[in-house]
């Protein structure tokens, strides 16, 4: 355009005005080095997805500042009269935002342009776009819809079922198989929702869906079913979601489908289970969280589609009722990890993940096994490992003893779960054994995870300690 051919010849100017005062050999190649970073974000904006390799500090330091120069509170002698300028009085906070203090979005729209904020709008385009690569990459081919949204991931289903609400008014019912996380239950209580408790079915180890409760379920209840809300990644021994047939009886009976992806991008398995059931039935929406998915810090989620019936509608209907305007913190996270990583750098990541799992299971096996316990048969699950907790007979030492020796060993991330025949009540309904998704709970048993940035030094140093507390 006219506009990038007159910046081109300004910059070239400035150089050239340069080699009055520095020789021109030296001048020149800066000016390489220079055409080259920006030519890096060019290819950003036209292919809007990850680079394939990922970008160094100098650049992304650089992009991030000539983006939030495009946005008014940095403009020369500009004259704020309004309620909200962008003005932000510590120079530390202006630092740590790159002065990019607009946010995102209008009142009517998280992802529409702010006129005084032309480079956050961009950031957040741009951060959707290598969102939505990002997922492809991970083993969901068909994403076609993605939000990158300033929540947490139980934020972020509540405003995924908010939006739902809004396309079925009369319908207040989440068909929910248990999961016993207490965000899942919050988030569609604080929509305004009723949750129905679908229990687990016990395979060998594993906690695994019950396809003929659900059914029943959604046919008992009719149009007054929103929507089911099924999970893939989760604590062992519990299993990913029988996903694809869920996704089946929510198309049959014509009723939205949302996933709890919270930390499923990492695995493959996840990822798959949700492609599939886009593909072949209906799944409107699945949901994660950027810090366990990312490795970058809490404060963000991602909504996203590969259903090209339902999710279209479902991102619009989201994107719309956010209220007000946006934190661009946790998006500019994302981008400049996404763009950090690269996608050779992503698929590494995942790799070593995968790679790694194998032989955690295999090491922690032969510790617990020396102490009489065993690993929990978990075929389905490829992320958490359970270890069952045998109580000694007559023994005045709790399961959760366990968890509180690790703890001051000062290793973090282990759940110890123990049967109880007393009722926990959480989000208004009443759980035997909260903690292992089912009433059924008969043995007490510790779970650990192969997540996402977790190395060989985690899991020596955590075989040494659990081995002592066993002991």
């Amino acid at each position: 355009s006219a506009a990038v051919c007159h910046e081109q010849a300004m910059n070239q100017s400035i150089f050239e005005l340069a080699t009055g005062l520095v020789p021109a050999t030296y001048i020149n190649q800066a000016q390489q080095a220079r055409g080259s970073r920006e030519k890096m974000l060019k290819t950003l904006l036209s292919q809007r997805r990850m680079p394939e390799k990922g970008w160094d500090e100098a650049t992304l330091r650089l992009v991030v500042h000539e983006l939030a120069a495009l946005d008014s509170n940095t403009f020369v002698d500009n004259a704020g009269v309004g309620e909200r300028e962008g003005r932000v009085v510590c120079p530390l906070v202006a630092q740590r935002h790159f002065g990019l203090a607009h946010g995102i979005g209008r009142s009517g729209d998280i992802a529409e342009p702010q006129p005084k904020a032309a480079g956050s709008s961009l950031i957040y385009a741009l951060t959707n776009a290598l969102a939505t690569d990002a997922l492809k990459r991970a083993g969901c081919a068909g994403v076609s819809e993605c939000t990158v949204l300033p929540l947490a991931t139980g934020m972020g289903m509540t405003l995924t079922l908010l939006a739902l609400k809004q396309l079925r008014p009369s319908a207040r019912f989440v068909v929910w198989p248990r999961i016993d996380q207490k965000s899942c239950l919050k988030a569609i209580s604080a929509a305004g929702l009723v949750p129905v408790p679908i229990e687990n079915l016990r395979e060998g180890d594993e906690l695994r869906t019950n396809v003929p409760a659900i059914a029943a379920k959604l046919q008992e209840l009719g149009s007054e079913a929103l929507c089911v809300l099924s999970t893939t990644s989760c604590f062992a021994p519990r299993a990913v979601e029988k996903l694809l047939e869920v996704a089946r009886l929510c198309e049959a009976h014509e009723v939205a489908h949302v996933a709890n992806n919270a930390y499923g991008v990492q695995c493959e398995m996840c990822m798959k289970a949700i492609a599939s059931a886009s593909r072949h039935a209906r799944l409107d929406a699945f949901v994660q969280s950027t810090d366990k998915n990312f490795l970058v810090p809490v404060g963000g989620s991602i909504v996203a589609s590969a259903d090209a019936k339902h999710g279209r509608q479902l991102t619009q209907a989201l994107r719309g009722i956010y209220p007000g305007r946006a934190s661009i913190s946790p998006i500019l996270d994302l981008f400049c990890t996404l763009l950090h990583l690269g996608a050779a750098g992503w698929v590494e990541l995942l790799r070593r993940r995968r790679a790694l799992l194998p032989q955690f299971g295999l090491r922690l096996s032969e510790v617990v096994q020396r102490h009489g316990e065993r690993l929990l048969r978990t075929p389905n699950n490829s992320i958490s490992m359970g270890v069952s907790l045998t109580l000694p007979p007559g023994g005045s030492r709790p399961p959760a003893a366990l968890g509180a020796s690790l703890f001051v060993r000062l290793v973090s991330g282990v759940r110890v779960v123990a049967p109880s025949t007393s009722p926990k009540k959480v989000g208004g309904l009443d759980f035997l054994s909260y903690g292992a998704h089912t009433d059924a709970c008969s043995e007490a048993y510790f779970s650990v995870a192969c997540a996402l940035g977790i190395d060989e030094v985690d899991i020596d140093l955590f075989l040494k300690r659990v081995d002592k507390a066993l002991g």
